[in-house]
């Protein structure tokens, strides 16, 4: 959690340095995600194919929805 006192102090820099602290955290961040996916890893990915029950599910919802739209 940040504290109040650091965000006081940020309040208090100038533009310039304001934009450098910007940087500096969006930089972290774009090394953080890069550091979520690693090359040559394999990664499961999930799909509805062969879902035929959610399928079916989805359907009768849709319809319900269908039905109290035109009531």
């Amino acid at each position: 959690m940040v504290s109040a006192e650091l965000l006081k102090n940020l309040r208090c820099l100038d533009r310039a340095d304001k934009l450098y602290v910007m940087q500096v955290l969006l930089s972290d961040l774009v090394q953080e995600e890069a550091d979520l996916v690693k090359p040559g890893q394999a990664y499961p990915i999930y799909s509805p194919y062969d879902a035929f029950e959610a399928a079916d599910t989805m359907l009768k919802v849709f319809k319900e929805s269908k039905t109290e739209d035109n009531a």
